[in-house]
This record gives structure tokens, sequence and C-alpha cells, in this order.
């Protein structure tokens, strides 16, 4: 997904990038609001999402080699820390697994860890029922869940918004160790989830195509991760459920499951990029070091249990 944000000026290890004049045309061109909010938005969304879900499904070296490489003149995309060095299809570079010990999980029992790669967005408290997606825009997590009682736990929580670029790694983990209780799917729309999106399209998240995983901790506390489909974003994986939710994918929308899962298990991945948001309840707070902006990687410090 094309980012409202400007994008690093480093070149990536993992293979050229952008030569330097492209990049500033680049940048000039998606710091444009109007522009990037048209060119990602104000189009057959669903269709195109789907058309990209078939063509980064054709396996064939030289498409996606070259495929990757137009990629590159959009984003900053670093394969260095991927476990394969060479793809036969778009969407296997999209959902690539990386190295043994490139994304370390915190020791500290007491740290909640981020499930994902990702910029944390609006984060912080949740207030009688409502967060917010971009500031002076708040929406009720009831609608997010799909119902007042699957949110009433977490009314006076905590919450963060890890939005994942498409040139992150895409695969997303378990915060802590539990159960997989139950996932509801609820079908949407898929506006882009980019800063520029959120300040303007009011309760998008609660718009958009989405999940809610419902895991129970092994302390008894409840805790809820929604993985938000976006443009582009042709499916979403859960290997728990060996099951890909995606558009045309009519649910049933609730699905009861029981699942273990441990600290930093991966359970599943976005083929494209997009956002997860993570709600724990009241007692949970979100470490010192989050904040809107911040770039973390799976497995880093985001919340600290109650008490600790």
């Amino acid at each position: 997904m094309i980012s409202g944000e400007k994008p690093s000026e480093v070149v990536e290890n993992g293979g050229a990038s952008a030569p330097g004049w492209l990049r500033g045309l680049r940048d000039r061109v998606l710091l444009q609001e109007d522009l990037n909010f048209l060119l990602t938005n104000r189009i057959p969304r669903a269709l195109v999402t789907r058309a990209m879900g078939r063509f980064s499904k054709v396996r064939n070296r030289g498409v996606a080699r070259l495929s990757i490489a137009a990629w590159r003149l959009f984003t900053d995309l670093d394969l260095s820390e991927a476990k394969e060095d060479r793809f036969d299809s778009l969407h296997a570079c999209f959902t690539r697994e990386l190295k043994p010990g490139a994304r370390p999980v915190d020791p500290d029992p007491a740290a909640l860890v981020s499930p994902c790669d990702g910029i944390v967005g609006e984060c912080g408290e949740i207030r009688d029922g409502h967060a917010f997606q971009a500031k002076g825009f708040p929406y009720s997590i009831a609608e997010l869940f799909g119902s007042g009682a699957a949110a009433e736990p977490f009314r006076d929580g905590s919450y963060a918004t890890l939005r994942l670029t498409s040139s992150m790694y895409h695969r997303f983990h378990s915060p802590a160790n539990g159960r997989v209780e139950h996932v509801t799917y609820l079908s949407g729309d898929t506006w882009n989830v980019n800063p520029i999106a959120l300040k303007r399209i009011e309760r998008l998240f609660c718009m958009n195509e989405r999940a809610s995983i419902r895991i129970r901790l092994e302390d008894g506390h409840p805790l809820v991760l929604i993985p938000v489909a976006a443009v582009l974003v042709a499916a979403i994986r859960l290997h728990f459920l060996d099951m890909l939710l995606h558009l045309r994918w009519k649910g049933p929308n609730e699905v009861p499951c029981d699942a273990r899962v441990e600290r930093g298990q991966e359970l599943g991945w976005f083929e494209h990029g997009s956002t997860i948001i993570v709600f724990a309840p009241a007692g949970f707070k979100l470490c010192t070091h989050v904040r809107t902006g911040l770039r973390i990687r799976m497995g880093q410090a985001l919340m600290r249990f109650p008490g600790k």
C-alpha cells in the first residue's frame, strides 16, 4: 500500500533501491495528500484488491523479479533478513519468512510483545469503550469487534494500533502464552489504512474487512488482536484455523476454536501491508517507550501485565 509518510532515505540491503532522483520524485508525489488519497482510495478498491491477489500468485520467477523491481520504486524494500533470496511469485515475497533469530522475543515475562513489525499509530487508554484511529476521529470498539458483549472486557483497557507498510515483514505472532478461543470474521470495505485516509474517513477501521482474534492468556486475562484488511490486502491467513479469510469468503462469521499458542509463535500473515490493533483489558499499560510514530519489531515489548 502507498504510505502517507516519507520513506527512508537509506538504501537497504537485499537489492538496489530506486535511484536518488526517482526516490525524490516518488516522495514528492506520495506527500501530496490529495493525490495520495485519490490514487489509493478513489478506485474500485475491491476489484483492484482481488486482481492483486490473483496477480501476486502467478508463479514465474521472471514476473516475480520484475514485480519486485517495480515495487522497489515505491518503497524501500529490504530483503536482507529474508530466509530465501529468490522468489517464484510476488506472493512469496510478500509473505516471506525471516532468517532464524531475526526477531528475538523480549525475555521479560512481564511484557506483552508486539505481534508484528509496524509503525505505532494511535495508542493509549480506551475511554468509555472508545479508541482513536487518528486525532479527533474516535470509534466505538463495540462496532469494531462486532458486538458490545465482545468489547465489554476492554472498554477501559489499553490499545495499540500497529500499521504494516507494504515493504515490512507481513507475518504476525502471539504476544503471549495462551489459547486462541474464538475468531470473528467481519466482511467490509478495503479503504487504505495509511495516515492520510485515517484523517479523512471516519470509523474507517469499523468499515474495513477484519478479523477479531480472541486469546485467553495463561493468567486468565483476555486479549484481542484485530487484523484489519485494506486496499491490495488480498487475504489474511490464520494457521490455527487452516483457512484463508478474503473478500469472497462468506463465513461463518463466528469461528470457535481452541488452539494453544506460545509467546512469539506465528499466527498467520497478511498478503500485503495493513494494520493490527492490539486490545488489552484494564490494568495493562503501554510500555513507556511506545508512542505514536515509533517503529517497532515483532517480539519487542509493547505492553506490561497488571502490577508488573
